[in-house]
């Protein structure tokens, strides 16, 4: 005979925030905003019982476990981005040619990078706002995954390529996370 343990993972609901399920989407809302997110696995199921998350499958491997840990993660950055937000700040590094940042639209251009007369581009996603004061970046968002694809996507933009990069240290990089 066969033993199945159920393994369970759970995560409070603090206040002002309200988390819905329905099929295997999660939504979260709270004072700034509203997430949704679709976690599929089909032995792994995600409840919402007594101001609690919980997360549980009926008799997991080594993978359904981790999974389970990470479904939680991503539930309580969702919690966070509802209440607090997340910011990240970049900074304009550059030795030989003055970096100017800009945001138009959906984009932040980086004009003069190393000297180039075409400027490079780098791509904003949706509901993360970009500030810029001097030689400093602010993202903000309460998405986390936004926030951090955004400023990954504005330090690939500037990738120095075919210079040796410990002379060429110019481009534009995370300094803070919060």
């Amino acid at each position: 005979m066969e033993k199945t343990v159920e393994v369970k993972e759970e995560l409070k609901i603090p206040d002002g925030v309200q988390v819905t399920v329905q099929g295997r989407t999660v939504q979260v809302k709270g004072p700034k905003g509203e997430l949704s997110k679709l976690f599929t696995h089909p032995a792994i199921t995600i409840a919402v019982v007594e101001k609690k998350v919980r997360i549980t499958s009926p008799s997991p491997n080594r993978k359904e476990k981790a999974l389970m840990g990470t479904f939680k993660a991503h539930v309580r950055n969702m919690i966070r981005g509802v209440t607090q937000g997340y910011t990240c700040k970049m900074k304009t590094v550059f030795s030989h040619f003055p970096i100017k940042t800009v945001v138009e639209g959906n984009y932040v251009v980086i004009q003069n990078f190393l000297g180039e007369r075409a400027p490079r581009h780098a791509d904003i996603l949706q509901n993360v706002k970009v500030e810029v004061k001097g030689d400093f970046l602010t993202l903000t968002g309460i998405d986390k995954e936004k926030v951090g694809q955004t400023a990954a996507n504005i330090e690939r933009a500037t990738k120095v390529k075919n210079r040796d990069i410990r002379v060429f240290q110019d481009g534009i990089y995370i300094v803070e996370r919060d």
